[in-house]
């Protein structure tokens, strides 16, 4: 098969596809652009190999470490006998209930895999006390925890795992029967967990980053334990690898690849919009895994998720924005066929099983890194939040005075924001003008993700995506400090940013801290405004004091749709 126009291509047997790739227009072009190339220069084999060379020597110390990945199929399958061995014991002792505990890749493939699935499982990647609380409040007895962290000092999920392990205690539960380590070996948290005795400790692949990490077991373990069938997730894997190391014309993940990073000039914001994949927030996932690995030195791709409400992709969709669509797996692959797709709407589309699917898009942007002269796994912006957060909390510096309140909104930012405005309309306007052509807006919500919040800012997005005409991301903190963080850092300087964060009504403190959740979260937005800050990067912090603030606010920023 060839598809040298790069309008489709699919990996999977005669009779059907497993993976399918389709391109038009810029993204074609940059297909047919690039794709020759890649497969003269036997991208595709080399990196199935884990060939280090392949981003230059700057990048050859980190990526000969970075590559496991690509055999996760076959590697990973050791872990299968155990932890069904595992989940079975525990269901044998009244234990379904999983809650894990870890950030970026370590939860965000776990969620996908679950959620797809139709598991439950609970996943617990944030510091807002409310979120804690609510997962506490869970049958403990029933309850297992998952720890998952490459090193364990991971801040988030050091204070869950000790909040868990007190409140299991607290319960009159033997603690270490329920709670299971997932880290890199010989690492400070497998230490912990085996001077605790905790009821299990897997071993993930170490040459293997956090956010290519899915079909490890990060992934894996918790995914599992909540029912998942994963032995099918690496089988789907396995069955679509053969293909992606061709170097053909006809591979989809140099199509990908080449779609995401090839266009010319750079379509730089990837909106990602799920038209009935069947996979359970599937664009989450992909955020960090581009985000993270292409935003750096200036330059980068913004994964930008949208929902049904999606002004980005109305017609006419700009001109630094590449659509992809993630659509459903029809049976039968459409033909590779050759042509002059330049006068098409541009627009990428996937489909695949997820195994496959996850796989696809691992491979694509370590080739997009390629043609785009980054290293893509390396994240050297992501520890200036982490060390300005360590810095406030040893430091408990007074809280910075608001500027004004409006409606019990409490205003910050820098004076060429404020400008003498008076109310949350006039400053938000004010964050809105500095926007540029080619810029976008990155709203950071440090709140409750799953409770009232979530319902209150759900149309906020699209609202805004539509009143300024440019692409709007919108990401829960700390949650997306782990993700996008590392773009809006690292990567091109053309993001404005909108914080909101929020008091709570609950109190959770973290045993062996003298701090808790609250002043936690707190202090990793105040050190995220304010490393943003140093870098030049426009930032406007909002303060609700109270739900109906909360509220209020949403209705002000909402209310920009019409």
């Amino acid at each position: 098969m060839s598809a040298p126009a790069g309008t489709v291509a699919w990996a999977g047997p005669e009779d059907g596809a497993l993976i399918e790739v389709s391109a038009t227009g810029d993204a074609a072009h940059a297909v047919q652009t690039h794709v020759p190339t890649l497969v003269a220069d036997e991208v595709a084999s080399r990196l199935a190999a884990q060939d280090a060379t392949l981003w230059g020597e700057a990048a050859e110390a980190e990526a000969a470490v970075r590559l496991g990945w690509t055999a996760l199929h076959e590697t990973s399958r050791p872990l299968l006998a155990p932890l069904k061995a595992l989940r079975h014991e525990l269901a044998a002792e009244g234990i379904d209930r999983v809650v894990l505990a870890g950030m970026g890749g370590s939860s965000l493939a776990p969620e996908v895999l679950a959620g797809t699935a139709g598991a439950q499982l609970v996943v617990l990647d944030s510091t807002d006390p409310g979120q804690v609380h609510r997962a506490l409040e869970g049958d403990l007895t029933a309850t297992v925890l998952v720890v998952s962290s490459k090193s364990g000092g991971t801040v988030e999920t050091d204070s869950q795992r000790r909040t868990f392990e007190a409140a299991f205690t607290a319960a009159g539960l033997d603690a270490a029967r329920h709670i299971v380590v997932v880290t890199d070996p010989g690492s400070p948290l497998e230490a912990i967990a085996k001077d605790a005795g905790y009821r299990a400790v897997f071993a993930a692949d170490p040459n293997v980053g956090g956010r290519f990490s899915a079909l490890t077991a990060f992934g894996l373990v918790p995914a599992a334990l909540a029912g998942v069938d994963v032995e099918q997730l690496l089988d789907d894997a396995a069955a679509v690898a053969p293909f992606f190391a061709e170097d053909s014309e006809a591979n989809p993940a140099l199509v990908l690849g080449a779609a995401l990073g090839g266009t010319e000039p750079l379509r730089d914001k990837i909106v990602i919009r799920d038209a009935g994949s069947g996979l359970f927030h599937f664009g989450d996932w992909a955020e960090q895994l581009v985000a993270e690995s292409t935003g750096k030195d200036g330059t980068g791709l913004l994964p930008v998720v949208v929902g049904a409400e999606a002004p980005e992709l109305t017609a006419p969709v700009a001109a630094d924005v590449l659509p992809v669509l993630l659509t459903p797996l029809t049976d039968e692959p459409e033909d590779a066929t050759e042509g002059d797709a330049q006068g098409d709407a541009v627009e990428v589309t996937v489909s695949g099983t997820l195994g496959g699917t996850l796989l696809l898009w691992e491979y694509a942007v370590a080739v997009a890194g390629r043609l785009m002269g980054i290293n893509p796994f390396d994240q050297p912006n992501v520890e200036s939040a982490k060390a300005a957060t360590r810095g406030l909390l040893e430091e408990t510096p007074a809280p910075e005075p608001a500027a004004f309140a409006d409606s019990g909104v409490e205003v910050r930012g820098p004076a060429d924001l404020l400008r003498g405005a008076t109310s949350v309309t006039e400053v938000v306007d004010n964050l809105l003008g500095a926007l540029a052509d080619d810029g976008y807006l990155a709203v950071m919500a440090y709140l409750d993700r799953e409770g009232r919040p979530a319902e209150a800012l759900g149309g906020v997005r699209a609202a805004l995506a539509a009143c300024t005409g440019r692409p709007v991301t919108f990401g829960w903190g700390p949650r997306f400090l782990h993700s996008t963080g590392q773009l809006h850092k690292g990567g091109p300087a053309v993001g404005v940013f909108l914080q909101i964060t929020g008091a709570s009504k609950h109190q959770v403190q973290i045993p062996g801290r003298d701090f808790d959740f609250a002043t936690l979260i707190a202090a990793q937005a105040a050190g995220d405004a304010r490393v943003l800050a140093e870098l030049g990067r426009p930032v406007l912090r909002l303060h609700v004091t109270s739900p109906d603030a909360l509220a209020w606010l949403a209705g002000v920023l909402g209310g920009r749709l019409a």
